[in-house]
């Protein structure tokens, strides 16, 4: 029978951001990567990201009402054919919490339901299994597994703990506690983009910046150091001496090249991004908006270490013998 460890034996959150801060270069890859991809299959979804958030933002639902009443529930069992009745909408309060325009909203519940996706029964919502589905966490889970699994490494290293768990393990604790851990992952990720909305106008451009970013990160002389948030930030700028251009970055996001060419060009008017002579875009950040961009990242830093906090000691008391 396992015991359950002391709450002396959990990992500080303050001590999270410490040592995220401290191996910065090392966790980056892994945090950058699955927003990059999650965004992508996001808007590959609806081709339009707000759409799927206003989705999950309804099946959140669900996850807030077995955490309100102490209930777990397992991964398989959160998607076994199910529909969500949500017993009164309000626009306002969605428009609020997600930082969409109460127009805006109206306007892509519509088209929600004109998909089958949700149904309106007077200020009722149901959503439709097939929605499921199409939110299913799958690939997400087991990019979050392989972050939490780098972040153990790290806590190994740094002699924060002596417990390592295999990725196979992280991804089948988090499925046992789904219900709990995505909750911790849908309350970072709700607070992240509309965050990261407000800066830089729309998800989509978040999207394509997280593609130009990566590309910074894979580059060969860039990834090979070892530094942390400040340094990282410091070197990151030019870093990419290589680029990617409109079609690739619409090859890789799915958005159209159109759109791409003009979300690009906004971003890079506003400091957030640089295009070169040869039409290729690196991350150059200058100006106010590197200091938008640096209050962003320490803030969302904070967000990561609360959930990595909160689902990595989950995962130590499910594993402790």
């Amino acid at each position: 029978m396992k015991k359950l460890p002391s709450i002396s034996n959990q990992i500080d959150e303050d001590k999270i951001f410490k040592i995220i801060n401290k191996n910065f270069s090392k966790i980056a890859p892994y945090w950058f990567g699955l927003i990059s991809s999650w965004l992508i299959r996001s808007y590959n979804v609806f081709q339009d990201i707000d759409k799927f958030i206003i989705l999950i933002y309804f099946i959140n639902k669900d996850l807030i009402f077995y955490r309100k009443n102490g209930l777990v529930i397992d991964y398989d069992t959160f998607y076994k054919d199910k529909s969500i009745e949500i017993p009164k909408i309000n626009i306002s309060d969605i428009s609020s919490d997600l930082h969409i325009p109460k127009e805006s909203v109206i306007s892509k519940l519509q088209e929600l339901e004109k998909k089958g996706i949700i149904k309106k029964t007077g200020k009722k919502i149901f959503v439709d299994r097939s929605a499921f589905t199409a939110a299913k966490a799958e690939q997400t889970l087991k990019e979050l597994s392989n972050l939490i699994s780098r972040f153990n490494e790290i806590l190994v290293k740094e002699k924060i703990t002596n417990n390592i768990f295999a990725t196979n393990e992280i991804s089948e604790s988090i499925k046992t506690n789904f219900s709990f851990c995505w909750y911790q992952f849908y309350k970072l990720l709700f607070i992240y983009t509309n965050r990261m909305r407000n800066a830089l106008f729309d998800l989509e451009s978040l999207a394509l910046g997280s593609v130009v970013l990566l590309n910074t990160i894979g580059n060969r002389s860039f990834k090979v150091k070892d530094l942390n948030m400040k340094y990282w930030r410091k070197l990151a700028q030019g870093a990419d001496d290589v680029g990617v251009n409109a079609m690739s970055l619409s090859d890789i996001t799915g958005i159209p090249r159109p759109t791409v060419v003009r979300k690009i060009k906004t971003l890079v008017e506003n400091g957030f991004l640089h295009i070169d002579e040869k039409k290729l875009i690196t991350m150059n950040i200058t100006g106010s908006a590197l200091n938008v961009a640096q209050k962003m990242q320490d803030k969302n830093m904070i967000g990561l270490s609360h959930m990595l906090h909160r689902i990595f000691n989950q995962i130590k008391v499910i594993n402790s013998d």
